[in-house]
């Protein structure tokens, strides 16, 4: 994709992990350069990518507001995911696919 263009995001895969005070993580599904990140829950998570069952989330990663969706890019050899969420609990979900915008 050329820099600047803009492409609705096309999801390949959706998985969810159930967010809390302790990190958690599970492998992403799909494939493609992009990852939407749904926060259902009514509490601030952090969110941290990784290549192998190892990675874990910390308060120093990426805030995702509560109740609140992100996009982030990531490269083929991210296929873990990390979340916490140091205040409450609920579910978060992860979109793999292509595309810059949701």
């Amino acid at each position: 994709m050329p820099l600047g263009s803009v492409s609705p995001f096309r999801p390949t895969g959706t998985v969810s992990v159930s967010v809390g005070t302790v990190s958690a993580n599970t492998p992403l599904s799909g494939g493609g350069d992009s990852v939407v990140v749904t926060n259902s829950s009514n509490s601030l998570a952090y969110v941290r990518f990784g290549s192998d069952p190892t990675v874990a989330a910390t308060t120093a990663d990426m805030p995702i507001l509560a109740t609140s969706r992100l996009i982030l890019a990531v490269n083929s050899l991210i296929t873990y995911v990390a979340v916490i969420s140091p205040s409450g609990t609920g579910l978060v979900l992860f979109s793999r696919g292509d595309g810059s915008f949701v």
